[in-house]
């Protein structure tokens, strides 16, 4: 299965369906991509699922009508197991940017948090998973996000990105957290959602 959001509504895209589901169901095969875009931006639908007979080809082929950016971003825990957000936007955010050219993903990750929260020496401990959202900004964009967790173990003041619009860098414990993700987005969740799953 793969989630792609658009305005934290979700594209389902799946080879099986499941027993209950709240959202209106697409063929693969009949899908007309800006039809569905058009719904979900106007707020007549609030999520859809797709059924895909070959589930990779499907999510190959859907992909194809969008540019794709890539990115790459961090959750990132303190001795305290308390995780690192942003605010950017008037949400609480992860830490996350686009990766340069010839550049890895881990490398992305760790520069991208490093450069918006004035941290260093990060330890990259394992990839969480992949996120993907779908925006308009100079034509329909699919912005495909490298998820990793990460430590780090400085006691030093973090230092928010400002001119990336990030107004506040801070570590939250989990009763912290549990309230930040209500002012947050769909993909961030499921990040956590990951991480909390081990």
């Amino acid at each position: 299965m793969y989630k792609v959001f658009v305005n934290d509504k979700p594209i389902i895209l799946t080879d099986s369906l499941p027993k209950e589901n709240k959202y209106k169901v697409y063929l693969f095969k009949n899908l007309i991509v800006s039809e569905i875009l058009d719904k979900l931006t106007s707020n007549s639908i609030n999520g859809i699922l797709i059924f895909c007979h070959n589930l990779e080809l499907s999510k190959e082929l859907f992909f194809k009508n969008f540019k794709i950016i890539s990115a790459a971003g961090g959750l990132v825990l303190n001795p305290k197991k308390e995780l690192l957000f942003i605010y950017r936007n008037n949400s609480w955010d992860l830490p996350k940017g686009c990766i340069e050219k010839g550049e890895s993903i881990e490398t992305a990750a760790i520069r991208e948090v490093e450069e918006e929260c004035g941290i260093f020496n990060l330890k990259l401990i394992k990839p969480l998973t992949t996120t993907y959202h779908i925006y308009n900004r100079n034509g329909i964009t699919l912005k495909e996000t490298h998820w990793f967790l990460m430590t780090y173990d400085y006691n030093k003041e973090l230092v928010p990105q400002i001119e990336e619009g990030i107004t506040e860098v801070i570590f939250k414990n989990k009763k912290a957290v549990k309230e930040a993700l209500k002012n947050s987005y769909a993909n961030i969740k499921l990040v956590y959602d990951t991480y909390k799953e081990g």
